[in-house]
């Protein structure tokens, strides 16, 4: 009780003063840290456990997840499918979401394949997660594989969602678009709030304004509150499509304060499409919002310099150093043979850097001598 209402003080409290402690009070103070995302505390009471069930491993799996931590996920579902512990179908929910984040495809057909192997019950959130798994990680045709193997008597909207946002997350639009009108053909399947939050990310790939203005209108028409992140879709697909004036002036007309999201998608566009007025404009807004955020003053930087003010873009880079603002190094990972290889700018500690840095070399200078790139700038640029 005290744990799930963030109390994490008083349940440690009463925990310790127990004089006897069963698996129940074991996992309560797991899932407790877990949920209050402290991490170190979750993992020093599940070390010291002294014996650990499906529900524990769960409950610190699932906190990673939810922490951002995806790797050290997967890393302790390893450890207990080594110590011969079978997961259950909520544990496989939070390591299928940990795959789709990382992208790692192949890892996710091997959970996928490992609930195939056990025989663990579809529940619908599964289902919904092993669609979802395949769609962020770009594998549309094995998520629609999945999809169809659903009952037509057991569709929810969560399934349609999963993708109708993949599609849309990966350029299909028309087919996002297409996917929706079948969905409105079933009479038990409502769209909800995230529906029109995946239809708006896909007229928003596709420069569809016309589209996304009467997808943001149904959202009230069907006794629904736009969230933020209706709010920014709209600002997006406004910016995207050039229309930088209706896009400002939509944000300046909004029932709530712009969200960060919402600024951070119309400074884009200003940079996009050269317009340093309101450019500038936002981006202060932006540095005021999140003050310590290094890319709103990288942010307005690159508007300054889209705009040739090259003053006011070193000006504002010198700002963030004196405010002790520090870049965050860009970072990517890749997945070969089933193993994740991340990479961070300027960081040259992955044992085969050599070779990799080799190779990229070896395509710079293919593309230097190729007919239809005139310069070493657009062969880089291309990489």
């Amino acid at each position: 009780m005290y744990s799930s209402r963030g109390d994490i003080v008083s349940a440690r409290k009463l925990f310790d003063e127990m004089p006897y402690k069963n698996s129940v009070s074991w996992n309560s103070m797991v899932d407790g840290y877990a949920k209050c995302r402290d991490l170190v505390s979750a993992r020093q009471i599940f070390e010291a456990m002294p014996e650990k069930d499906v529900i524990t491993w769960s409950s610190l799996i699932d906190g990673y997840v939810k922490s951002g931590n995806h790797n050290e996920a997967l890393e302790i579902f390893e450890r207990m499918r080594s110590e011969g512990l079978r997961a259950n179908e909520v544990t496989m929910v939070s390591v299928l979401c940990a795959c789709a984040h990382l992208g790692a495809l192949e890892k996710g057909k091997m959970m996928h394949n490992y609930v195939k192997e056990n025989k663990l019950p579809l529940t619908l959130v599964l289902q919904t997660s092993i669609i979802d798994m395949y769609a962020k990680c770009g594998a549309i045709e094995d998520a629609f594989a999945v999809f169809h193997e659903v009952p037509a008597c057991r569709t929810d909207v969560l399934l349609w969602n999963s993708m109708i946002g993949g599609l849309a997350n990966h350029g299909y639009v028309e087919e996002s678009l297409e996917l929706f009108k079948r969905m409105q053909t079933l009479k038990h399947v409502i769209p909800d709030e995230i529906t029109y939050l995946n239809l708006l990310s896909a007229c928003a790939h596709g420069g569809l304004v016309e589209e996304a203005s009467q997808f943001f209108k149904s959202i009230t028409a069907h006794g629904m509150m736009p969230m933020l992140e209706h709010y920014a879709c709209m600002v997006d697909v406004l910016s995207r499509a050039g229309h930088i004036d209706e896009a400002f002036k939509f944000l300046n007309e909004l029932p709530v304060e712009p969200s960060a999201s919402m600024l951070g998608a119309l400074l884009n566009g200003c940079s996009n499409y050269g317009r340093l007025d309101i450019g500038e404009i936002v981006g202060r807004m932006l540095v005021q919002l999140e003050p310590n955020h290094d890319g709103r003053y990288v942010g307005l930087s690159n508007v300054y310099a889209v705009g040739g003010r090259w003053k006011e873009a070193r000006e504002m880079r010198a700002t963030m150093e004196k405010r002790g603002v520090k870049k965050s190094p860009g970072c990517s990972s890749v997945e070969v043979g089933g193993v994740l290889h991340k990479f961070i700018a300027h960081d040259k500690t992955h044992p085969q850097m050599t070779s990799v840095c080799e190779m990229l070399n070896e395509i710079v200078e293919e593309m230097r001598f190729q007919p239809d790139l005139q310069t070493r700038e657009q062969c880089l640029y291309n990489i």
